[in-house]
């Protein structure tokens, strides 16, 4: 109770929570995942229609995509990113309890440190930090005060600064008619879109959560022939 009144989510009260059917451990080094990441989840396992997929997840967290994408896909294979040691360590604790195996590796998108050979993936797909620094006024204090503020802020002069990096990432990783997945900030959907058609990317998808809130986007990316 003491903890409550100071604002401490009850997630980490707890030390764990439920995401899409799946139990996962959390602490204060990875976000406590949300129901439109579990709508984003849902609408990639409903969209592939490809056998034994091959899936890039940036700026994993908990594991939460990566581990319920597992769990849902038969033969997927999956490499998870993130720039916090101390949230690859919740990852996975969190694979191991729900017995899904997933390679977790280190990596700074922002800074290129991330495998620069050529892969092949079917599916790429990213929650990344979203939230304008300006926006923290209108916060409340169990996100502000006990969240992992790496995870949630961008600059408010850049806000799509993880999209175009991811973006460029994508159209070096993915198949031919691979496709990107991302989380949104509802304000910027539109420029994301504009973003990515900008970048070669097609058949671009901005999605509404049950709360009618732009929160999602699909695009596929096609290797030009030369």
């Amino acid at each position: 109770m003491n903890r409550l009144i100071q604002f401490e989510p009850i997630k980490y009260i707890l030390g764990e929570t439920e995401f899409y059917g799946l139990r996962l451990k959390v602490n204060p080094a990875v976000l406590i995942p949300r129901p439109e990441t579990e709508e984003l989840v849902d609408w990639i396992i409903h969209d592939c229609n490809v056998q034994n997929p091959v899936i890039l997840d940036i700026g994993t967290g908990s594991g939460c995509i990566p581990i319920a994408l597992s769990k849902n896909l038969i033969g997927a294979t999956i490499e998870s990113w993130d720039i916090s040691n101390e949230a690859l360590m919740v990852a996975r604790m969190n694979a191991e309890i729900n017995k899904v195996n997933i390679d977790f590796i280190y990596a700074d998108v922002l800074r290129l440190t991330h495998p620069a050979q050529k892969q092949e993936f079917d599916i790429i797909v990213s929650n990344p930090p979203y939230i304008t620094e300006s926006e923290q006024l209108l916060m409340l204090k169990n996100v502000l005060d006990y969240e992992p503020h790496v995870a949630l802020f961008v600059p408010t002069a850049d806000p799509l600064i993880f999209y175009r990096k991811i973006a460029d990432i994508a159209i070096t990783q993915l198949n031919s008619g691979g496709k990107l997945f991302f989380e949104i900030n509802e304000q910027f959907g539109n420029e994301t879109a504009d973003l990515l058609s900008l970048k070669g990317f097609k058949n671009i998808v901005l999605r509404k959560d049950i709360n009618g809130k732009n929160r999602m986007i699909k695009a596929e990316f096609d290797i030009p022939v030369i």
